[in-house]
């Protein structure tokens, strides 16, 4: 079993930033590729970026240059560092080992002025 808690989400204003972050825990100890995945409001979940155990990034190009994405091994834990928020960047976000089922509960993101 394996449990994902993400956090650092709020309310901020277009402009602001946000830094989430997303600890794993239970019998996997070495995912090999997180995701961060976002959920706007009334869109399908759509993925924002991801990382391999090697460091490999990739982002959506909604988000490039604005958000970074990093990861801990050691620790199980990834983080996506967001500035310059916007209001389209709203949403419930995720993180998601792509190659597995596992999801948390989600951290709400809302930019508004």
């Amino acid at each position: 079993q394996v449990q994902l808690v993400e956090s650092g989400g709020g309310l901020v204003q277009p402009g602001g930033s946000l830094r989430l972050s997303c600890a794993a825990s239970g019998s996997i100890f070495s995912i090999r590729t997180m995701g961060w995945y976002r959920q706007p409001p009334g869109n399908q979940r759509e993925l924002v970026a991801s990382i391999t155990t090697g460091g490999t990034t990739n982002y959506a190009d909604s988000v490039k240059g604005r958000f970074t994405i990093s990861r801990d091994n050691a620790k199980n834990t990834v983080y996506l560092q967001m500035i310059n928020l916007k209001p389209e960047d709203t949403a419930v976000y995720y993180c998601h080992p792509p190659a597995t089922r596992f999801w948390g509960q989600g951290t709400q993101v809302t930019v508004s002025s």
